[in-house]
């Protein structure tokens, strides 16, 4: 897939560290996270985000934002759902968002041109608003007038089987749904995973408070 390095800038992904053992809140893979069972009629009218019975946490991402920022994400049993912890100071430290997400859909890219025609300048992502399902959103990334480029990071992912390196270039959209801190997410994200695989994701999310789950 030596085009899609080319066109988006990577480099290979390179051997990286182990994830710690046990993440923030408690979370970790191999464990279950609990919701709390009112955010379905809370959110009932507000936002599409579903939220899950208990799941099983199968996976743990890690990426390094820099200047001490990090993002957690656990990626569950039932692969229509994963968990988002921006924390600061430290992987496990101090607790910023949390966001539930809901995968939408997940699309394998098999040329440049479908690359472009999706996710790259003939596409709507990267324009300063996204309709999606009725409802608008106001990028969130960039402050070009037009359409911004994609954000570039690498996720570093674990599961009981295997450690490996997602390279992502994303774009993240939101909107106030009229409750109280929280706000719904639409996630877009060019992934090439270390075979060499590329795909576009979409997920929906909705910002938690950190009482809103719990580690079992």
């Amino acid at each position: 897939m030596g085009w899609f390095k080319q066109f988006l800038g990577f480099e290979a992904p390179k051997a990286q560290a182990s994830l710690p053992a046990v993440g923030p809140l408690g979370l970790a893979q191999g464990l279950a996270v609990s919701f709390d069972p009112t955010l379905k009629l809370l959110l009932d009218g507000k936002s599409a985000v579903v939220i899950p019975d208990t799941q099983q946490i199968w996976s743990q991402g890690v990426v390094d934002l820099g200047q001490s920022n990090w993002l957690s994400r656990f990626y569950m049993n039932d692969e229509d759902y994963w968990l988002q912890i921006h924390t600061s100071g430290a992987v496990d430290g101090q607790v910023e968002s949390v966001i539930l997400f809901n995968y939408l859909s997940y699309v394998t890219i098999s040329s440049e041109a479908e690359l472009r025609r999706l996710a790259g300048p003939n596409s709507l992502i990267g324009l300063p608003g996204y309709s999606h399902d009725g409802a608008e959103y106001s990028r969130e990334w960039g402050t070009e007038a037009g359409q911004t480029e994609l954000v570039a990071f690498s996720e570093r992912v674990s599961n009981p089987d295997q450690s490996y390196v997602v390279e992502h270039r994303s774009m993240l959209y939101a909107r106030d749904t009229g409750l109280t801190d929280r706000r719904e997410f639409l996630l877009f994200s060019v992934e090439e995973d270390a075979e060499g695989s590329i795909s576009l994701s979409t997920s929906l999310g909705i910002s938690l408070y950190m009482t809103d789950l719990q580690p079992l």
